[in-house]
């Protein structure tokens, strides 16, 4: 090889940058680091150049990139910075997508879920922005297009968003998945409808009985002072709590919107709309709200004996 004198075999190429003959003749064969001249008898020789472009070749790929956008850098068909928007935006899709796979793997388990609910699950997960705006918005005209409401109220509702970020953690993708499935529950949505006749003002008119409960951290405040104090709902105690809570309002129509607010399921749907929104949603109250319909049902029959 005296008229070669300088080049490198593809062993000694391997050898001088510590890959894999194996590897250096793949990438030979694809283009990306093509031999600088032939021996006599046909072996593949290398240069410097050589040398230093199996480097760059090594760096690109340890980044990710595949070997047609290696050469694109290599040949001039494309700039490092070009090719590296491209991939970063391929991993910010791939993250993304694994964030999701990780939340469905996290609901699974938790739930022991059976292979059908893991299919949908996973289908609701993998949702487009649209398609899961399309379900909210099936979900609101179902639930809130009965109603009798003032046009700003029915601007809130048009307006009303629940949805994933760009980048959801995996606690929001799980939420996601769950109010997903709860929002197409008909007999969710039926539940709602019931609660919501009873708890919306329609044009012109007062808060129903009842309304503010559900939106009133203050009684749900007062009441877990009261459990934590150890007042039966039923006693003397309850009974003055809830006189000064109703004031005027009558306790059976106020009653009769809080038991169906705790039959629909409003705290649920409440907290898992701040957690897809990723907002620190106030306790769950469920327990609350039921110390406080029994006590409502107590001081409705004593009204009905008196």
């Amino acid at each position: 090889m005296d008229e070669h004198s300088g080049l490198l075999t593809i062993g000694q190429l391997a050898h001088r940058t510590g890959l894999a003959a194996r590897t250096l003749r793949f990438w030979s064969n694809e283009g990306a680091v093509p031999p600088a001249a032939r021996s006599a008898s046909g072996y593949r020789l290398y240069d410097a150049a050589s040398v230093a472009r199996v480097e760059l070749v090594r760096t690109l790929r340890e980044l990710g990139l595949g070997l047609d956008d290696v050469r694109r850098v290599l040949d001039g068909g494309a700039t490092v910075a070009e090719v590296a928007e491209t991939h970063v935006a391929a991993l910010d899709a791939r993250i993304r997508s694994l964030k999701v796979s990780r939340a469905v793997l996290s609901t699974v388990s938790k739930r022991g879920s059976t292979a059908e609910e893991t299919a949908l699950m996973n289908r609701l997960a993998r949702l487009s922005a649209t398609e899961r705006m399309q379900i909210i918005d099936d979900f609101k005209e179902d639930v809130f297009g009965g109603l009798d409401l003032e046009p700003g109220q029915r601007d809130q509702i048009r307006d009303l968003r629940i949805d994933l970020p760009d980048d959801p953690t995996p606690e929001q993708v799980d939420a996601w998945i769950e109010l997903a499935e709860l929002v197409q529950d008909p007999d969710f949505r039926a539940r709602m409808r019931v609660f919501l006749e009873l708890s919306t003002p329609g044009p012109g008119q007062r808060k129903p009985p009842g309304a503010s409960i559900w939106w009133a951290r203050q009684i749900v405040n007062t009441v877990a002072e009261a459990r934590a104090g150890g007042i039966h709902p039923t006693g003397p105690a309850a009974a003055d709590l809830v006189s000064e809570m109703v004031g005027d309002a009558d306790p059976a129509a106020v009653l009769a919107c809080l038991e169906a607010g705790i039959e629909a399921g409003a705290e649920q749907y409440r907290r898992l709309a701040s957690r897809v929104r990723g907002q620190r949603s106030a306790p769950d109250a469920t327990e609350e709200l039921r110390w406080l319909a029994t006590a409502l049902r107590t001081a409705v029959k004593v009204r009905a004996r008196s």
